[in-house]
């Protein structure tokens, strides 16, 4: 599985652009969220190699501006794909949306499969924010917006839907503006449940992924625009 960071306000490249926000290639065809800067993000995935004719499936987590910002431009390339939109998506840009692409889904609170080893949580509050599960066999991997739900949330709910352990978790944590102690218990809790390696990126801010890299060590994966993930 390979999860290459087309947009972030990390850096990895200093040949690409960066802004606030997240977006993902999974594999070579599946985009996760859209960054906030749609002509940024369709340079950034061109500099990585990436053809948007090719996607064939676009995940929204949630509908804030640094997640959505890119859709336009992507969709006006690529009108043959399908759309993974949350429920919390404005009901007229979904209906927009569905003119644009080849089929649309839209994700309610229920966990759901989508296609092959690809799974939404459903959308879950504060925020109404899905996040993406990859069944990996043995394990899953979890790939999330902002986790506005919370991190540890959002893997406990992976793990009751596939029955197995989340071992690894990629995106934002949303921990930019928590206290030491909300973080130290975060990650005693992810060790607790088996997350075996992270990429906290995007909003999980610096004194967090600080935390991370010392806690996890040499299993910290970094994100950063341009970074081009293995697992």
């Amino acid at each position: 599985m390979q999860f290459s960071i087309v947009f972030d306000n990390y850096i990895a490249n200093e040949k690409l652009e960066s802004f606030w926000g997240f977006s993902c290639v999974i594999n070579d065809y599946f985009l996760f969220d859209t960054g906030s800067n749609g002509r940024a993000l369709v340079r950034n995935i061109a500099k990585m190699g990436f053809d948007i004719n090719e996607f064939k499936y676009l995940f929204i987590s949630h509908p804030h501006w640094d997640h959505i910002g890119g859709i336009d431009s992507i969709v006006d390339v690529n009108r043959k794909m399908s759309l993974i939109l949350p429920n919390s998506l404005s009901k007229l840009y979904i209906r927009d949306l569905k003119t644009l692409s080849r089929e649309t889904i839209v994700a309610d609170s229920n966990p759901k499969k989508l296609f092959g080893s690809f799974y939404t949580t459903g959308v879950m509050e504060p925020v109404g924010e899905q996040s993406l599960v990859i069944d990996e066999g043995e394990f899953s991997v979890v790939v999330t917006g902002c986790a506005h739900p919370g991190i540890v949330n959002i893997v406990k709910r992976a793990i009751e839907m596939l029955n197995k352990p989340v071992l690894y978790a990629l995106g934002g944590f949303h921990l930019m503006r928590s206290p030491e102690a909300e973080i130290t218990e975060t990650i005693r809790e992810l060790k607790s449940l088996g997350v075996e390696y992270v990429t906290p990126t995007h909003c999980s801010g610096d004194r967090a992924i600080e935390m991370f890299k010392d806690a996890y060590g040499e299993n910290y994966i970094p994100g950063g625009v341009g970074r081009v993930i293995e697992f």
